[in-house]
């Protein structure tokens, strides 16, 4: 392959590679707990809990931050968007209500917004990091 066309094959392997971990991490986290817990007073809360979503988080901060420090930003911030709403609308799609599509998307702009920013302040940091010191120009 080429060195010109290594790139653009790279950036676009990076999204399904960024999505299909996206899905194994939404089950690893949260597609086991199906539960509502029943407070005393009779309310529900769940199914799940926040240290499940933190770890969600935090282990997709992992391959978001591998696929902006390389330069793939398409697929740092589409492939988890497409992993995570997928998942979700997998998971959710059994409630009756209807009202699953909204959480699927709010999880869809959240997750598009929340990588967005995060691969911006990556590139910037890797930018500074990379970029040789500027030499001092002295006139005479």
């Amino acid at each position: 392959m080429s060195q010109g066309l290594r790139k653009p094959v790279l950036q676009l392997l990076s999204i399904p590679a960024t999505a299909g971990v996206s899905i194994a991490m939404w089950a690893a986290w949260l597609g086991w707990d199906q539960q509502r817990d029943v407070q005393p007073d009779g309310t529900m809360t769940g199914p799940y809990e926040a240290w499940q979503v933190i770890g969600l988080v935090l282990t997709l901060l992992v391959p978001v931050c591998w696929a902006a420090s390389r330069r793939y930003f398409v697929g740092a911030v589409l492939g988890p968007t497409a992993g995570l709403t997928t998942a979700a609308f997998y998971d959710w799609s059994d409630d009756t209500s209807g009202l699953f599509a909204v959480g699927v998307g709010l999880i869809m702009m959240g997750t598009l917004a929340a990588t967005a920013v995060l691969s911006a302040v990556i590139a910037t940091a890797t930018d500074h990091r990379q970029r040789p010191p500027a030499a001092h120009y002295r006139p005479s």
